[in-house]
């Protein structure tokens, strides 16, 4: 029997995947843009919609990043009201174990589970840079081992919160209106966390809700093995999606986990067409309005950090090499690349092998997992990907907000159905019940 597709779809806000500007694309605060998503999802029978959430806005060279800007209302307060226009979609909603208290996210998280009647998932990351941590009290720097020991002790602190009450301490004389025999009394003493009282939900309607983690270091990896339901990572081709499934699976073993605990589901994006010369060629047009000249100089600022706005766009790399020991330029983003000098290396080459300018070298490096093709094509490729052990599904990124998933929903889920691969109605009423059902 064929292994059944997961699907998630990404609300991506402003940044260099969402084409912002085009007339078609909406406000990224209006809750009609969320809302339209929301309803698109569960209308493709989708597992769940996933917010990130931006706790600074990006800078660079001391400026507002405009090509670049992750700014939106506060994540949970956005998916408790989509949880009142849908009545099956999972909510997932991205929260930092590194500037955050376990009581406060346990609580978010529980209330969001017991509002939408069981699908509120929590995206775990740790945050790394002190420059956001200036907005908040606490702020500093954490260096990434010391980044992910937080988090592991968080997450089992906000596990013990949700299982502190009893399955059946809710319980009580109606009329005289007292409910509570054994409320959710906690300790926890740890080298991050020492605190102890009495959580105020009672265990939520999963359970507990859904665990996501994002991330593809070896740290990411290890964590995910333990702890998540779902780990959100990236890829570029079928090879490298097969090595990092091949990885993580065999990790899970260490923790008495079994395959089928923990789902991978990469991000991607898609292009449909008519046909496939034309899906390719709106896919390149996409590309180029993403990475216009300004926000190709500002990437290949990143990795060289040097002020390079002299330098043409649409002309060769520059001959200078990068400073590793200057300053980044941009603040607010994860830093992908740890070794600038060999990351320039290799761009070089790859600049070099192709002919490539350099925004046609940052469109090609910086090009996430992409499905490109007619409805039918695409869908088969999604199918070879998940049933080929190169994912399990995917969290899909439209590049229009938020009207671009309608495509893929009315258009590419009917094959899968058709395929017998993916879900032609929801079975569950919960999102554990969605991702994990047999």
């Amino acid at each position: 029997m064929p292994k059944q597709i997961k699907l998630a779809a990404h609300f991506p806000g402003v940044n260099n995947t969402t084409v912002w500007s085009d007339p078609r694309s909406g406000s990224q605060i209006d809750f009609a843009s969320f809302e339209h998503m929301a309803r698109t999802a569960e209308r493709g029978k989708f597992d769940f919609i996933f917010l990130a959430e931006g706790l600074r806005l990006r800078e660079h060279a001391g400026k507002i990043l405009d090509s670049d800007v992750v700014g939106r209302p506060n994540t949970t307060t956005v998916l408790a009201a989509l949880s009142a226009v849908t009545s099956r979609l999972g909510l997932a909603g991205t929260l930092s174990s590194t500037f955050n208290e376990p009581y406060e996210v346990a609580r978010q998280v529980s209330t969001l589970d017991h509002l939408s009647g069981g699908r509120a998932a929590w995206n775990v990351v740790t945050s790394p840079d002190a420059f956001t941590g200036q907005n908040f009290r606490r702020g500093g720097f954490l260096k990434r081992e010391d980044r992910y020991q937080r988090a592991e002790e968080f997450l089992t602190t906000v596990r013990e919160l949700w299982d502190s009450w009893a399955p059946d301490a809710l319980v009580g004389d109606k009329q005289q209106g007292v409910f509570v025999r054994e409320v959710g009394r906690f300790v926890h003493s740890g080298p991050q966390f020492d605190i102890e009282g009495e959580f105020t939900l009672p265990r939520t309607p999963q359970g507990q809700p859904i665990v996501i983690q994002a991330g593809d270091s070896d740290e990411g990896r290890e964590f995910a093995a333990k702890s998540a339901d779902v780990i959100f990572s990236r890829h570029g081709t079928l090879e490298d999606g097969q090595a990092f499934f091949t990885d993580v699976k065999r990790r899970l073993a260490a923790y008495g986990r079994s395959h089928e605990d923990l789902l991978i589901m990469p991000a991607a994006t898609f292009v449909l067409g008519d046909t496939e010369e034309e899906a390719h060629e709106y896919a390149r047009e996409i590309r180029y309005q993403q990475v216009r000249p300004a926000t190709a100089i500002q990437f290949l600022e990143q990795v060289w950090r040097r002020d390079l706005s002299e330098y043409d766009a649409d002309g060769p790399l520059p001959e200078v090499d990068p400073d590793p020991d200057a300053e980044p330029l941009t603040w607010g983003r994860v830093q992908l690349h740890q070794d600038n000098v060999e990351t320039a290396r290799k761009w070089r080459a790859l600049a070099e092998e192709k002919k490539l300018s350099i925004r046609e070298l940052v469109i090609e490096a910086t090009t996430r997992q992409q499905f490109i093709g007619t409805p039918q094509q695409v869908a088969h490729t999604v199918n070879d990907y998940v049933q080929s052990d190169a994912s399990d599904g995917f969290v899909l990124v439209p590049h229009l907000t938020p009207g671009g998933l309608d495509e893929f929903a009315d258009k590419v889920v009917p094959h899968l159905q058709e395929l017998g691969v993916f879900r032609t109605d929801y079975t569950g009423s919960t999102l554990r019940e969605h991702l994990f059902s047999r």
